[in-house]
């Protein structure tokens, strides 16, 4: 394949909805292409032998089975495709089982555009490099390429232990809630509560909406996209 043609990427996640928004967010990236959306790992070995795609972006929660077994399953058949795993799988065993089986990135949900465009970005400067390297130097700038930037940085005034309590809050709050509810959750001022929320919208893993009382002005209702879960 010539370094023209587009990575052609397999989307196996479970949830419908979460599986739309990662091949959406995956059309969106030049040089990508979705190849096909799949729901269980049976599926995608059927996919894969259809499309011999280049990708996974892979779940590991799947209804028939672990990702990893089909990522382990993939390899023992000889497949070349690489793997970008997509989970909220914190447990660090299978981040370091992921690494083992040669999976490139390791994506924490919830995420947003941004983080995946940037490590499918990085997954391309790697598989481009071509020929044969002139020394560690070059082996090494051609590895960095699969590292994660430093994140970045919060608005002044925000911190990422109250972001993540906020995160956590809002995303078992079944239905949502307002500003007023999880500041007194979190033990946050409405203010600050409302900041945190904003933030969330703006970075596409919370919506928002009036809600409309008996009485008086509406009050925004904030709710976790089921697509950042």
């Amino acid at each position: 394949m010539s370094t023209a043609d587009p990575v052609r990427v397999l989307v196996v996640e479970d949830d419908p909805v979460a599986a739309d928004a990662h091949a959406l967010y995956v059309g969106r990236v030049p040089g990508f292409e979705v190849a096909g959306v799949c729901h269980t790992a049976a599926a995608a070995r059927r996919e894969l032998e259809r499309t011999g795609a280049d990708l996974l972006l892979l779940d590991l929660y799947l209804p028939d089975g672990h990702g990893l077994r089909l990522a382990r399953a993939v390899r023992a058949a000889g497949h070349p495709v690489d793997v970008i795993v997509v989970t909220s799988a914190r447990d660090l065993a299978v981040v370091r089982e992921s690494v083992s089986l040669g999976v490139v990135q390791y994506v924490l949900k919830p995420f947003a555009f941004p983080t995946l465009r940037d490590r499918l970005l990085r997954y391309a400067e790697f598989r481009a490099a071509a020929g044969e390297a002139s020394g560690q130097d070059e082996v090494d700038r051609a590895l960095s390429a699969l590292r994660a930037p430093q994140p970045a940085a919060l608005p002044k005034g925000l911190s990422a232990p109250t972001l993540d309590r906020v995160t956590s809050i809002l995303r078992d709050a079944e239905g949502g809630l307002t500003a007023a509810a999880l500041a007194g959750t979190a033990g946050i001022s409405r203010i600050t509560a409302r900041r945190y929320l904003e933030y969330l919208v703006d970075s596409g893993r919370a919506g928002r909406s009036p809600q409309y009382g008996q009485v008086g002005r509406p009050e925004l209702h904030y709710r976790w996209l089921p697509a950042s879960r």
